[in-house]
């Protein structure tokens, strides 16, 4: 889940760097589901990245761009709250084996 959320927030991050060039297609990474669901099924091989990457079907501006810096500023911050709640689960599971072997902090 913390590499899921990283990955989204370099996808926006691209994303905004790029929002004044024209004709630039914005890309967002499959959400954290679909990536279990698949992983799950097994339908994934080696020639396929972690996370896979698609171009959004949204509207372009004039100049054939199509990032909307609010909705990528927004999935930025949502990636951060992702990747800050993987983390602390990781840390609590953490905890709770030394606690169970006998081994505090």
């Amino acid at each position: 889940m913390a590499r899921h959320a990283a990955e989204s927030q370099k996808v926006s991050a691209t994303n905004i760097a790029h929002a004044n060039d024209p004709g630039f297609k914005a890309t967002q990474v499959e959400s954290f589901q679909d990536f279990l669901a698949r992983a799950a099924a097994g339908t994934a091989d080696e020639t396929d990245p972690v996370f896979r990457t698609f171009q959004k079907e949204i509207a372009n501006s004039p100049n054939g761009n199509s990032v909307n810096l609010e909705v990528e500023m927004f999935k930025a911050a949502e990636a951060q709250g992702q990747h800050e709640m993987a983390l602390s689960v990781y840390t609590k599971s953490l905890d709770l084996l030394r606690t169970a072997i006998g081994r505090k902090g």
